[in-house]
């Protein structure tokens, strides 16, 4: 998609349909957008187009690009590119969560526990034990979920007892006769 500036075209960012995207690539991200949004108005400010023209071509309004044609002038294209998030710094770097994955992985038996299941608080002392490094119950369910991309998993519950060979027979010759009795 281009719009005509005089008889120049404007070029717009390629946007792949879904259809043609790469799916090998991850889709980016709503800030990875925003940027690569800004970026392009950044080359179209470079280029002389109007604000009116840019705010069609990225598909912003034109408020925004007013705005960002200000941040420009003052600072540039680098002012329009995403700024690391701010706020504390995160207490295990990726190395660290990748020993607490790899200790994880080994199961809950190979750390002394008597089932082989995780708990928050199971986690927590795997967690400290390979780190040093104590998270809370919150803390540990962030890292599970968001760092590690496990689930919450809950273990069927079933009688050790339990005779799946029997409970075939049951179904295949007692519960016919039983349902025929009514």
């Amino acid at each position: 998609m281009w719009w005509a500036r005089g008889w120049e075209p404007v070029r717009v960012p390629y946007q792949p349909s879904s259809s043609t995207a790469d799916s090998s690539l991850p889709p980016l991200s709503r800030p990875q957008l925003a940027e690569a949004r800004r970026v392009r108005a950044a080359e179209l400010f470079e280029d002389g187009v109007s604000n009116a023209e840019i705010a069609r071509a990225v598909g912003a309004c034109s408020e925004s690009v007013r705005r960002w044609r200000r941040v420009w002038e003052t600072g540039g294209a680098s002012a329009l590119r995403r700024r690391a998030a701010t706020g504390r710094p995160a207490k295990l770097d990726d190395a660290r969560v990748e020993a607490v994955r790899t200790a994880l992985e080994r199961g809950a038996r190979a750390h002394g526990f008597e089932a082989d299941l995780w708990t928050l608080e199971r986690v927590g002392v795997v967690v400290e034990r390979v780190t040093g490094v104590a998270l809370s119950r919150a803390s540990v369910w962030r890292l599970l979920t968001g760092r590690l991309g496990w689930s919450l998993q809950r273990p069927e519950r079933r009688a050790v007892e339990r005779d799946e060979s029997e409970i075939a027979r049951w179904i295949a010759h007692e519960w016919p006769r039983i349902k025929k009795g009514r």
